[in-house]
């Protein structure tokens, strides 16, 4: 974990793919403590801290989550996710070229408790859920493409689930058909960068996550410069 904003409102941290945002069966210390722990030292606060916990990303997925630090603020967050106002860019490597270098893919996808899976239909079924998103190729090495993905919508498995469902499962990903997992037992997606209106100071605050330090994110080359 790397903290990469702080206020006296909100916090937002770099996730590896290793950690979980919020406790669960495992009993493995999620990032809600860690980050926790790090304000209690380093404001010296007796008692609990509060923090409020806003969105997540799945355990091998890297990059940005913010939390509350206020009771205020995790509310209006909470609104601001539901209306969409907070946009979220992630990038993911895979190996297969889309069917086009750019696209938008509307799904109905299915979770499947049990599994911990979704299953992405192109038509409507039952207890689907409309998912949809917007991707384009922005880089490449000899062997993988990195995409940029916009989501509209915010499902279980979401980007995972449908970049499969295009024949572009993201490497390591072996949940949703990649033949290998990464050394790292993560999966080749980063919640790249945050977009929004800070809930209390109402400035724009805009944070990008650094790539992570594995080789393969070092030797793929952007096609373009990408624009804020």
């Amino acid at each position: 974990m790397t903290v990469v904003y702080e206020d006296n409102h909100i916090i937002i941290v770099n996730k590896s793919s290793s950690e979980i945002v919020q406790g669960d069966k495992t009993g493995d210390v999620p990032l809600s403590e860690t980050v926790k722990a790090y304000l209690k030292e380093k404001y010296q606060k007796p008692g609990n801290v509060f923090l409020g916990v806003v969105h997540r990303l799945d355990r091998p997925v890297s990059g940005l989550v913010i939390f509350a630090r206020t009771g205020k603020a995790l509310t209006r967050l909470n609104e601001m996710f539901r209306e969409n106002k907070v946009k979220k860019t992630y990038w993911a490597i895979v190996k297969n070229m889309p069917p086009a270098p750019a696209g938008t893919l509307k799904h109905y996808l299915v979770r499947n408790e049990k599994q911990n899976k979704s299953y992405a239909y192109d038509k409507e079924v039952k207890d689907a859920k409309h998912a949809e998103l917007s991707y384009k190729v922005i880089g490449k090495s000899q062997t993988y493409q990195l995409l940029e993905i916009d989501l509209k919508t915010g499902r279980h498995h979401q980007i995972r689930c449908q970049l499969a469902k295009m024949g572009c499962p993201i490497k390591g990903d072996l949940k949703y058909g990649y033949p290998r997992s990464n050394p790292d037992g993560g999966i080749s997606l980063l919640a790249r960068s945050i977009r929004f209106i800070h809930p209390v100071s109402q400035e724009e605050i805009y944070i990008e996550a650094p790539l992570p330090t594995q080789d393969l994110w070092e030797h793929i080359e952007l096609s373009t410069s990408q624009d804020k």
